[in-house]
């Protein structure tokens, strides 16, 4: 989605809460009605989100025997963003791999779902225009045909059916729709006054550079300015930063708490000064045939750009296959667990990319030469529902848009799925709805996530659905849930500049590291620049 803080909030009592079967101690949204209730439980769908049994089954390290020996010359483990492109970039070289993913498909948190309606997103759908030094991914991009030229001034000239079509971005304000997700109904004069002057300092970071000559703020994230006095920035949170720049209004503070629960899956407290301004500042891409913040996108979200990875590379990726034990050494050897046949296959290989997130490296690898320490490492749980509608929402006010959003909810809003479609049907259509479940801290978030089934899941997204879209009473077909518990690394104050990250960043060959965790931030610029720099540096080692 796109650019949260003081949500009003609708507190259940414990009976409502039990009469919908969730726990009283975190989830402070309303429910639906007992009719609603009764309506929602005939409402098909399922609850998705990793293979707890297989992970809970690592953390045991109870597995067979191996029973068959494999060679190759690299085996990557994981298949999302990163793991997708080192292999792209081994095969480009003409190099043998193998690719692990203990999913039953591939693409990590951008994976992607299709009914008989439209393909749809079940994580990270956009990217913005890739910035000067994302240098990577616009090669990627020449070669998937999303920029498909550029102009005589240099600037890229983009597939307009990949560039997010208009209305892009609409607000729930004071039961009216208006277009933008900047706050504008209600807003006092000295707040719009805080506006102006907010975005004149982010223009100002947008522009500066550092004593060493780099910009202050940039994607990649290790591109960006050593200055310390800029790095100083990483070591407050957010809020505390803007509470000091003399920054609080109500409508302001609720923008930049949105932005960063949306792009880091936790608010102004829980995130770095430093990350909070990267997410504004950071971004300079530019376009012939765009204007400079707008999206890419596709129906399935960033699945479409997943497809088109794993396609070239098909015949080397093996899902549901969990490697269990990587041991160093100058040839590694990596247990690889096969669920569906019961059985271990052990992998000899020159090297290993580890295209995990640092937690499943921690627990896998086996080394006497280093130690991989995950405690500063947190991640934010998220749900994802995509609801089948049997017709368009609508709503006073501005028109629907791709990303709609409502000022008051814990979840976010939703995109559109078929707003890319060019024979879009006005009566279907799939919705994505995102929340991060960041109120309370990541490992009680995740744990109760977890302990809730899918009836209750159910009501609790339907009642955030209603309360933006009411016209939707009757028009909701199907409800389909992914919980991500580790959807993406958090920016906690001192991780992006702390000793944690620059530890992680080391390589260790013949083992190599490859993910988005390793920026801090996870955004897919960051995830295919790890995942090609770790091939490159296998096939500089000869």
């Amino acid at each position: 989605m796109t650019v949260h803080p003081a949500r009003r909030r609708l507190i259940l009592g414990a009976a409502g809460l039990a009469a919908a079967g969730l726990g009283a101690r975190y989830w402070p949204q309303s429910t639906p009605d007992s009719a609603l209730s009764s309506a929602l439980s005939s409402i098909p769908g399922d609850l998705l989100g990793a293979d707890a049994a297989l992970g809970h089954r690592l953390r045991a390290g109870r597995f067979p025997a191996p029973s068959k020996t494999l060679e190759t010359d690299v085996l990557i483990v994981g298949g999302g963003i990163s793991g997708l492109a080192a292999g792209l970039r081994l095969h480009d070289a003409g190099r043998d791999f193998l690719l692990a993913e203990m999913e039953d498909a591939i693409g990590g948190n951008s994976r992607a779902g299709i009914n008989a309606i439209s393909a749809y997103p079940w994580g990270a759908h956009y990217v913005p225009l890739p910035s000067e030094e994302s240098t990577e991914v616009r090669r990627l991009f020449e070669r998937l045909g999303v920029i498909q030229g550029y102009d005589p001034a240099g600037l890229p000239i983009y597939d307009d059916y990949a560039l997010c079509a208009d209305p892009d971005e609409r607000l729930l304000m004071y039961g009216q729709w208006q277009e933008g997700l900047l706050p504008q109904l209600g807003v006092s004069a000295a707040e719009r006054a805080e506006y102006r002057r907010f975005f004149a300092q982010i223009a100002e970071f947008k522009a500066r550079r550092g004593k060493d000559g780099r910009r202050a703020f940039c994607i990649p994230i290790d591109a960006s300015s050593s200055d310390p006095e800029l790095r100083a920035l990483d070591r407050i949170s957010f809020r505390a930063w803007l509470s000091q720049q003399g920054y609080g209004g109500e409508h302001l503070l609720w923008l930049l708490d949105y932005s960063c629960r949306d792009d880091y899956g936790a608010g102004l407290d829980a995130v770095s000064a430093w990350a909070g301004i990267h997410y504004f500042a950071a971004r300079n891409g530019q376009a012939a045939n765009a204007k400079s913040d707008t999206v890419l996108t596709w129906p399935e979200g960033n699945g479409w750009l997943v497809e088109r990875m794993r396609a070239p590379i098909a015949k080397h990726i093996h899902t549901r296959a969990l490697a269990v034990r990587v041991r160093d050494g100058a040839r590694p050897v990596t247990d690889v667990y096969l669920p569906d046949a019961d059985k271990v296959l052990r992998v000899h290989s020159r090297a290993v990319i580890l295209a995990v997130p640092r937690f499943v490296a921690a627990r896998i690898v086996q080394s006497t030469r280093f130690r991989l320490d995950a405690t500063a490492f947190h991640y934010s749980p998220w749900l994802v529902a995509n609801l089948t509608l049997d017709r368009l929402p609508a709503g006073p006010g501005a028109d629907l848009a791709w990303d709609n959003v409502a000022y008051g909810g814990d979840m976010l809003g939703y995109v559109v799925a078929t707003h890319q479609h060019l024979d879009m049907n006005p009566h279907q259509t799939v919705i994505t709805a995102y929340w991060p479940l960041d109120r309370l801290p990541p490992a009680q978030a995740r744990a109760e996530a977890l302990a809730r089934n899918a009836e209750s899941w159910k009501a609790l997204v339907a009642a955030e659905i209603l309360r933006m879209q009411p016209d939707l009473a009757g028009a909701i077909r199907r409800i389909d849930l992914r919980l991500w518990g580790h959807a993406m690394i958090r920016p906690r104050p001192g991780f992006i500049w702390g000793a944690a990250r620059r530890e992680a960043l080391k390589q260790h060959p013949p083992l190599y590291f490859a993910h988005s965790d390793m920026a801090g931030v996870s955004i897919f610029e960051e995830a295919y620049t790890y995942g090609v720099r770790a091939a490159e540096a296998v096939l500089g080692d000869g």
